[in-house]
C-alpha cells in the first residue's frame, strides 16, 4: 500500500520529536528541581553528594527530583546570580564575600549566615602548593615563590576564590611573621610578577600546570592539589607551607528565586543535608575539611593540620577584606596586573 508523502512527513516529524524527547536531560521530567551555582572545583563533590541527597528525598517525598549544577570561579559566579543570569536556587561559594554579596543585593535576607549550622560553612579548606616530583625548586614555604626563576600558575584574584584566597594566604604570611603591610605589598607585586597568565577559575589553572605542564608551582585550594596529585600518578606533589589560611566555603539558599520556583522547602533541605554525617564523610573523601571534629580526625593523614590563619588575622572580617584587597582601588589593583591567558 502506497503511503501518501504527507504521511511520510508526519511520520518523519514525529520520529525526530520522539529523538528529540529522548535526549532531553531527565531533569526534565522530575517533579522538582535546583539549581546549584557553585564555585569552579566541586564539581566532583557534588556528582557524589547529589544522586545520596535525591535518593533520600524521593524516597521520603514520593516525588522526583533533579538537581543541576553550574561552575566557574566563585566571585564570577556571585556576579551572574546577581545579575539574573543564573537562576539559582542555592549557591555553595567558595568565600563568605560572594555570598554576602547577594545579602548586599537583596537576594538572601539580614541574617542569612544563621540560618544553618556553623554560619553556613559545611566545611573549609585551606591553599596548598603543588609541585613536581622531586620539588625541583626546592618550594616548602611563601618566600620561596619568589626566588630565582620560580613560574606561579594561580587564579586571577577578581575572579577566583582560589585567587583570592592565595593572595590572603600570601599576605598572611608576611604579616603574621614580622613583616609590615609595606613588606607584604612588595611580596604580592614579586609573586604576581611570576605568573606567566592569570586564569579566571581554579580548575583552568590546575590543567594548565598539571596537564599542560605550564609551571614550576601551582597556588591551589587543597582539594585541587589532592586531585591533581592522584591524576598525576608520581608526576606531582604536594607541598603544605608551614601558615595558611582557613578558607570557609559558604552556602545559601536563594530566597527570591526560591520563592518563584516553589523550591524553598527543597533548597533549604538540600543545604541541611551537607551537615550530615553522611555527607561530611563524602566530603572528606573529596579533600575537603569536614567540620564535623570526628570525620576530620579520621582523615588527618590525607587532610594533615596545619597553621591555618582566620580572616580575622588578615582584615576585621571577609566583607573587610573584600573591600580592602579586592574592591575598585583596593590593594589588589596596586600589586598586580590581569593577565588573560593568550596562547
Amino acid at each position: 500500500m502506497r503511503i501518501p508523502w504527507i504521511n511520510l512527513l508526519a511520520v518523519a516529524a514525529v520520529g525526530v520529536a520522539g529523538a528529540l524527547l529522548f535526549a532531553r536531560n531527565s531533569e526534565g521530567f522530575a517533579s522538582h528541581h535546583l539549581l546549584n551555582v557553585s564555585y569552579d572545583p566541586t564539581r566532583e563533590l557534588y556528582q557524589r553528594l547529589n544522586p545520596v541527597f535525591v535518593a533520600a528525598y524521593e524516597k521520603k517525598s514520593g516525588s522526583t527530583l533533579a538537581i543541576g549544577q553550574s561552575h566557574a570561579g566563585s566571585s564570577y559566579q556571585a556576579r551572574r546570580v546577581i545579575s539574573g543570569e543564573e537562576k539559582a536556587d542555592v549557591v555553595t561559594l567558595g568565600l563568605p564575600s560572594d555570598v554576602e554579596a547577594l545579602h548586599n543585593k537583596g537576594l538572601i535576607p539580614d541574617g542569612w549566615s544563621t540560618r544553618l549550622p556553623n554560619g553556613s560553612q559545611p566545611y573549609t579548606s585551606t591553599i596548598v602548593f603543588v609541585v613536581r616530583s622531586g620539588n625541583p625548586k626546592g618550594i616548602a614555604d611563601w618566600p620561596d615563590l619568589v626566588k630565582g626563576d620560580v613560574q606561579i600558575i594561580v587564579p586571577d584574584p577578581k575572579t577566583s576564590g582560589n585567587g583570592k584566597l592565595a593572595a590572603l594566604a600570601a599576605w598572611g604570611a608576611i604579616v603574621t611573621r614580622g613583616g609590615d603591610e609595606a613588606a607584604a605589598r612588595d611580596y604580592l607585586k614579586a609573586f604576581y610578577a611570576r605568573t606567566p597568565f592569570l586564569d579566571p577559575a581554579a580548575r583552568s589553572a590546575g590543567v594548565a600546570f598539571a596537564v599542560e605542564k605550564k609551571g614550576d608551582v601551582h597556588v591551589a585550594w587543597e582539594n585541587e592539589a589532592l586531585r591533581e596529585v592522584r591524576d598525576s600518578k608520581g608526576a606531582l606533589q604536594i607541598v603544605y607551607p608551614p601558615v595558611s589560611i582557613k578558607g570557609e566555603p559558604t552556602v545559601a539558599w536563594v530566597d527570591g528565586n526560591v520563592a518563584k520556583h516553589g523550591s524553598a522547602g527543597v533548597a533549604k533541605a538540600y543545604l541541611e543535608f551537607l551537615f550530615t554525617p553522611e555527607a561530611q564523610e563524602i566530603i572528606a573523601q573529596e579533600g575537603y575539611r569536614p567540620i564535623d571534629p570526628k570525620t576530620l580526625a579520621r582523615y588527618a593523614n590525607r587532610l594533615p593540620p596545619i597553621n591555618l590563619l582566620p580572616i580575622t588575622a588578615i582584615a576585621p572580617s571577609w566583607s573587610e577584606a573584600q573591600r580592602k584587597f579586592f574592591g575598585d582601588n583596593g590593594i589588589i589593583d596596586a600589586v598586580y596586573t590581569p593577565k588573560p591567558r593568550t596562547e
